[in-house]
C-alpha cells in the first residue's frame, strides 16, 4: 500500500482509486462515445479552447475601427494562416451526451428533450418534477 500513495486523503485510500488516479483517468472520464459527431464536437471544443485567446486577440484587431486598414489586413491573414476555421465558436454544437441528437438539446443537462422527458417520467433527475395543472 505505500507504493500507491496518491493524492487522495488518508482516510480514502482506496487501491482502485489510487490505481485509476495513477494511470491519468479521473473517475468522470469518458471512455466511450456515442457515435463520430460526439468526437468530432469534442476535437473541435479542445482546439476552441486551445486557440481561444489568440483567436480573440487578432478578430479584435480585425474588428477594430480605429486601426489602418494595413493592420486590420495583417490581422484577417494571420487567422487565416495560423488559427483553424474549426475553432470558431459558431462551429460548436450542443450535443446530448446519450443520443448525440444535434438538435433540441437541453444546455443545462446536455441531454435531448426526448430523453430529458423519458427521465423526468420516471423520476430520474432529482430536484425536476413534470409540470401538471
Amino acid at each position: 500500500m505505500a507504493s500507491m500513495m496518491c493524492i487522495l486523503p488518508l482516510f480514502n485510500r482506496n487501491p482502485l482509486l489510487c490505481a485509476i488516479n495513477l494511470l491519468g483517468y479521473g473517475l468522470q472520464e469518458v471512455r466511450n462515445y456515442v457515435g463520430c459527431r460526439v468526437l468530432r464536437d469534442q476535437k473541435r471544443r479542445r482546439w476552441a479552447k486551445e486557440y481561444a485567446e489568440e483567436r480573440l486577440r487578432l478578430v479584435a484587431l480585425k474588428r477594430n475601427d480605429i486601426l489602418p486598414i494595413e493592420i486590420k489586413e495583417l490581422a484577417g491573414k494571420q487567422i487565416d494562416k495560423t488559427i483553424p476555421r474549426q475553432t470558431a465558436l459558431r462551429q460548436l454544437t450542443p450535443r446530448c451526451v446519450v443520443t448525440s441528437r444535434g438538435r433540441g438539446t437541453i444546455q443545462r443537462w446536455r441531454i435531448s428533450r426526448f430523453i430529458f422527458r423519458h427521465l423526468v417520467d420516471y423520476n430520474k433527475m432529482a430536484g425536476v418534477q413534470r409540470a401538471m395543472w
